[in-house]
């Protein structure tokens, strides 16, 4: 028995009716993603809002807390980004029909590609990711996590330079010498000095990762809602 596929629509209302349909499924799938990145977000919010209050309550919590942290909130990140190159996907889709289709109704314009719907078809044949895993890293990185990175610098050389929050419990308000500093940023057997480079050289990546920005970044040069 010969299987038929489903008739395609014909006439102008049938396809407006499918493509109104199909604005809503890319519309869901879209929104999904988006709150599987807010989750992520969310985590690390929470995380690094656990470490502060355990590093910075007592002096007895030792700074490698806070190292700890940035390696959680990397991890967090890797998988965020992941996250978003798959959320891009849907929401390039979406942004097409939205500036291509809706928009020319609602105030037609003169100059429009007409290759948008050939785009999202072939999309739609050969679904691939857009964007590459780093860049993704780096626009998470720009958006949210620069903050989260740059706020457990600056607790943790708080805790390394301030005196009160050392287990001696010494009463000055601020190391009195670079040394002591260095003496508190030692990781069991590792010294201080090695810890303080590796975290100078990860921050540096840090910051060249988030300032870096491509001369074709899309559609956020412009200001666009969608994240």
């Amino acid at each position: 028995m010969d299987i038929k596929p489903p008739p395609l629509p014909t006439t102008t209302g049938e396809i407006t009716n499918t493509l109104n349909h199909y604005y809503r499924g890319e519309l869901a799938r879209m929104t999904s993603w988006r709150d599987r990145i807010d989750r992520t977000s969310n985590w690390a919010i929470t995380v690094v809002a656990a470490l502060l209050s355990v590093s910075l309550s007592t002096p007895t919590s030792h700074h490698g807390v806070l190292l700890f942290g940035m390696m959680l909130i990397t991890l967090l990140l890797m998988i965020e980004a992941r996250r978003y190159r798959f959320f891009d996907v849907y929401r390039a889709r979406v942004r097409q029909l939205e500036r291509s289709y809706f928009a020319q109704i609602l105030m037609p314009e003169a100059e429009l590609n007409p290759d948008w719907a050939q785009s999202i078809a072939k999309s739609l044949r050969a679904p691939r990711l857009l964007l590459g895993y780093f860049e993704a890293m780096q626009r998470r990185l720009r958006r949210n996590y620069c903050w989260m990175y740059a706020i457990l610098l600056m607790a943790w050389i708080l805790k390394i330079s301030t005196p009160k929050l050392q287990a001696e419990g010494a009463s000055q308000e601020l190391a009195h010498s670079w040394s002591y500093i260095v003496d508190n940023a030692a990781l069991g057997p590792i010294p201080g000095w090695p810890v303080i480079a590796i975290v100078v050289i990860f921050y540096a990546v840090i910051l060249y990762g988030t300032l870096r920005r491509k001369l074709d970044d899309g559609d956020f040069p412009h200001g666009e809602a969608h994240v």
